[in-house]
């Protein structure tokens, strides 16, 4: 960020610590907090100003979606793609809900906007069919990619200490689901959504 002065952006901002670890202890202990032991943050960096750009917006890298149109999508429809088949995963499923078109969720159309609360339901439902799925989360972070997406992911049944935002941890660290039930997910979740109406791709497009 140069010379410019971090406590400039925000009152949030002058508050922060730069350059010092924060406890951990808040975490420590929680319910949904998966690691224990001797665990330490990071040190805090100070602020890039202003951001590098993401893939898919000028001066970044191009973005994926829209360059690779038919890679892992499992299921499709005239406004949106579900993607899965990722590489190897932890949990029972995980898949991701993007529109067909390169657009923002600042920038989407009426029509797309229209239509996304009605195929974030049927995601989440589909997913939710897989056999010892408790719950299906989902989440939008948005650092990666302009193109606006969606991450959804299986909670299996009864895994009570995988419950809120941990659970994209745990999926990095629980043992890989054997190929053969990740392409039998797959199938059943596009199967799913074409019910109510779309075309099911299987285990995805290549």
């Amino acid at each position: 960020m140069g010379d410019m002065d971090p406590t400039s952006h925000s009152p949030f901002h002058a508050r922060l610590p730069y350059g010092r670890r924060v406890s951990a202890e808040p975490l420590l202990g929680g319910p949904f907090f998966p690691f224990d032991g001797d665990v330490r943050v990071v040190p805090l960096d100070e602020p890039v100003v202003p951001e590098p750009p993401r893939a898919g917006e000028p001066g970044g890298s191009d973005c994926f979606y829209c360059t690779e149109p038919g890679r892992n999508v499992i299921w499709r429809d005239q406004h949106w793609n579900v993607r899965a088949g990722f590489g190897r995963i932890g949990i029972p499923m995980l898949a991701g809900l993007s529109p067909k078109e390169h657009m923002t969720l600042h920038t989407m159309t009426p029509e797309v906007e229209a239509s996304m609360g009605p195929v974030i339901r049927r995601v989440a439902m589909a997913v939710s069919r897989i056999p010892g799925v408790g719950r299906t989360h989902f989440s939008r972070w948005g650092d990666g990619s302009e193109h606006f997406h969606l991450h959804f992911l299986a909670r299996p049944l009864g895994m009570m200490q995988m419950r809120g935002a941990m659970l994209a941890a745990w999926d990095d660290v629980l043992p890989d689901v054997p190929d053969d039930e990740v392409r039998a997910n797959i199938a059943l979740v596009a199967s799913a959504m074409a019910e109510g109406g779309g075309q099911a791709l299987g285990a995805g497009a290549a």
